[in-house]
């Protein structure tokens, strides 16, 4: 049952005087339950709870942090129904897409589970003394990853389980040892508090720490300004608008001292379009894509905004195609009306300026808060030169830039900010023909596409979410995977140190039987 409350700690608390409501956008009315906005005395609890409760949490075993993984999910699993309701009320997506995204969020909670109940993950590096040595005897070293502190998870918009209250951010911060704090997104405050009723279920049913976990309502950014400057914060997790990601970033790095910020802010993933694959595939490429950039209103940080290829006969069908399939599928509802607001003000920006054309735009009447598709057409010398035309227009819409050569085409990929995805699309052999395109392209994105859409984001170590600045505040992170643990440790070395007062993953006898890197050698056996 949803009761519009705060969790401070395992408790509920309403002191705030603000309050606020969600917003079905379908059907265009505010929701009916009422929800209180975290007062500063209740986020300051909140955080005084979380240092008490991480004292305790960072020594908690690496099989009892994963039974409490396993045991959120379940209690995820548990809500049914109601979360599904909930979660369609407050977002306007189609039931399927609630029900997948579930899904990947206890999955993800699992296989951070199966992680740490493994152990490796902590990365235990050790040099043994070599007392002989000369001049110097060489002192006996040990280091392995150990856990910050409190961490503030700031909810997504689009993602209300994936990235949100029990999404990658807060999983891989209790997986790592960290109690999480989350800031609830006000668009889905209602589904946020469901999820963090589960996860207050499992911190009770598993004896965790009171604190471990706590779930903050906001209407504003005051409660995540508080939260940022909280001296007893170490780090943050956000997923969001580059505006957004930017101002969390510039308070953590002002406070006396700064912390961490892990934010994911957005991209326009290019797709380079070869001329072959044009040539032989153009149709079916048009009609992949159109469906790629529609999907989920084009509400995804990978939909794919920006379309580059060299002027040709092929390059001219393929827009064609695209504008025709893009205007053929039926418009969709997006997340809130500030939502649709912003979409369509950033889409008359880019189609106020003189050198952008309009190749396909939807003008049939839509229902109240559906998206308007759009692609739009630029020469590539027009979009080098005006960075404006570089900007995310979040939602149904793309760029096609009409290069004139090769050369203008690395210029323009050289020209671009830092990004999530690059595509390519393309014949093999164009690949060798075209490596300095690679090349440039590998400079600027986190993951390199062939032949395919950068829209899924596949759950497993090997993906990278994250890229060069702005997509990402540091790209040698991601926000997706078993990963994402790193950003919520540091390294952590004991000299000569006895071997009984070790952490296990350091001793000797290895009692926890990980894998450790022993004098430059990967091995699980124990040091004699």
């Amino acid at each position: 049952m949803i009761t519009g409350e705060n969790y401070i700690g395992n408790n509920r608390s309403a002191h705030g005087e603000k309050t606020f409501r969600t917003f079905n956008p379908k059907l265009n009315i505010e929701n009916g339950q009422v929800f209180h906005e975290a007062s500063y005395e209740e986020v300051d609890k909140a955080v005084a709870l979380a240092w008490e409760a991480f004292s305790q949490y960072q020594n908690i075993s690496g099989n009892k942090k994963a039974e409490f993984l396993r045991t959120i999910a379940a209690e995820i699993e548990i809500l049914g129904e109601e979360l599904v309701k909930v979660y369609c009320q407050e977002t306007g997506l189609p039931e399927g897409r609630a029900i997948g995204e579930r899904g990947r969020t206890c999955y993800q909670l699992r296989t951070f589970a199966d992680l740490v109940a493994e152990g490796s993950w902590v990365q235990a590096t050790i040099d043994t003394v070599i007392p002989s040595r000369e001049p110097l005897a060489k002192p006996d070293l040990r280091k392995l990853s150990v856990p910050i502190g409190p961490i503030a998870v700031f909810g997504a918009s689009n993602f209300p389980l994936a990235y949100s209250t029990a999404g990658g951010d807060t999983a891989s911060a209790l997986a790592s040892g960290c109690p999480a704090v989350v800031k609830s997104h006000p668009m889905h405050a209602g589904t946020g508090e469901l999820v963090a009723s589960a996860i207050i279920k499992a911190v009770e049913k598993i004896g965790m720490p009171n604190g471990v976990f706590s779930n903050l309502n906001s209407g504003d950014i005051e409660i995540g300004k508080q939260l940022v400057k909280h001296p007893k914060i170490k780090g943050v997790g956000f997923t969001g608008s580059i505006v957004g990601g930017r101002a969390l970033f510039d308070m953590a790095s002002e406070r006396k001292e700064p912390i961490p910020v892990f934010a994911e802010m957005g991209s326009i993933n290019p797709v380079v379009l070869l001329p072959k694959a044009l040539l032989i595939k153009g149709e079916d490429w048009a009609k992949t894509y159109a469906s790629s950039i529609t999907l989920g209103t084009g509400q995804f940080c990978t939909n794919p905004g920006l379309l580059l290829g060299i002027k040709s006969d092929s390059l001219e069908q393929f827009i064609r195609t695209l504008s025709d399939e893009i205007i053929a599928i039926e418009p969709s509802c997006m997340l809130h009306p500030n939502i649709i607001s912003k979409y369509d003000g950033n889409k008359k920006k880019v189609l106020q300026e003189e050198s952008v054309l309009m190749s396909a735009n939807y003008s049939e009447p839509v229902p109240v808060n559906h998206a308007r598709q759009t692609v739009v057409r630029v020469e590539g010398s027009s979009f080098s030169e005006n960075p404006k035309l570089h900007q995310e227009v979040f939602g149904p819409f793309s760029m096609v830039v009409e290069c004139s050569s090769i050369a203008e085409l690395i210029a323009v990929i050289n020209g671009l900010e830092g990004q999530l995805t690059g595509t390519i699309i393309g014949k093999k052999e164009e690949l060798e023909a075209h490596k300095e395109v690679i090349s440039a392209l590998q400079n600027r994105v986190g993951r390199l596409i062939f032949n395919g859409v950068p829209t899924g984001v596949e759950v497993c170590p090997a993906m990278q979410h994250g890229g060069p600045y702005p997509a990402s505040t540091d790209s040698r992170f991601g926000a997706v995977g078993v990963h994402a643990i790193q950003r919520w440790v540091r390294p952590m070395s004991y000299q000569n140190w006895p071997d009984n007062l070790l952490p296990q993953a350091l001793q000797n006898g290895n009692p926890l039987g990980i894998s450790r890197l022993v004098n430059n050698e990967t091995t699980s056996e124990i040091i004699p």
